[in-house]
């Protein structure tokens, strides 16, 4: 609940000061307005399959709920708004324990801890290096006022579980085995981003190869650990 409620009240605190300055203002969404999506990849105009009430709805549901605040702005008050959904993105400088799949990989193989898998490990995620994360917000913000979004932001490139670990594990040089957990409650089961309306209205596509993106992650997490 605290998660959904600070969402929501700083989407209407960070909206009521962008109306006084008449400032644009960038809404970071994410891909879990998806939920467990029923359609793939998923494209803008897919309503998600979001389960309310849901172990994972706090977070789900607060962005939902941001969205529609900003887009009621945009459309009372004719506020310049950017939606980006964003999705899963990684790179150097992370928290060792945020709970992401790629630090979370990482960290465990470094150590010589065992890779937790939750499931079968087939699930499937799309993983967009920080830097072109950046760039596409830098030209998002660059648009016109009729440039709203959503928009999809991430590398279409779709990866199951087992690939990612197993990937880590080589870069790290890493000899700790793949363990397997029981999948949690309404974990999506497939997450891929169209990016058809990012290369349309941004000229933006992700260009580091998740093998790239992943050495300089490692890297980054072994001077640290």
């Amino acid at each position: 609940m605290q998660t959904t409620k600070t969402s929501v009240h700083g989407a209407i605190n960070m909206l009521g000061l962008a109306k006084r300055l008449r400032a644009r203002i960038f809404q970071a969404s994410t891909s879990e307005v998806y939920g467990d999506p029923q359609i793939h990849p998923q494209t803008e105009d897919y309503w998600g399959h979001v389960n309310p009430i849901g172990l994972r709805a706090c977070y789900d549901e607060g962005k939902r709920c941001a969205e529609t605040l900003f887009f009621d702005y945009h459309r009372q008050h004719g506020m310049q708004i950017k939606v980006g959904r964003i999705f899963n993105t990684y790179g150097p400088r992370m928290h060792p324990h945020d709970g992401r799949v790629v630090s979370n990989f990482i960290v465990q193989a470094l150590q010589g801890e065992d890779i937790t898998i939750y499931g079968d490990g087939l699930q499937t995620r799309s993983f967009c290096y920080v830097d072109d994360m950046i760039e596409a917000f830098v030209r998002f913000m660059a648009t016109g006022p009729e440039v709203t979004g959503p928009i999809n932001l991430g590398n279409p490139g779709e990866y199951t579980m087992i690939e990612l670990a197993e990937a880590v594990l080589r870069l790290a040089n890493s000899s700790s085995k793949l363990v397997f957990r029981p999948l949690p409650s309404d974990d999506p089961k497939q997450r891929q981003p169209d990016i058809t309306l990012a290369r349309r209205h941004l000229d933006w596509q992700p260009t580091v190869p998740l093998a790239d993106g992943l050495k300089e992650t490692v890297a980054y997490f072994r001077s640290i650990l």
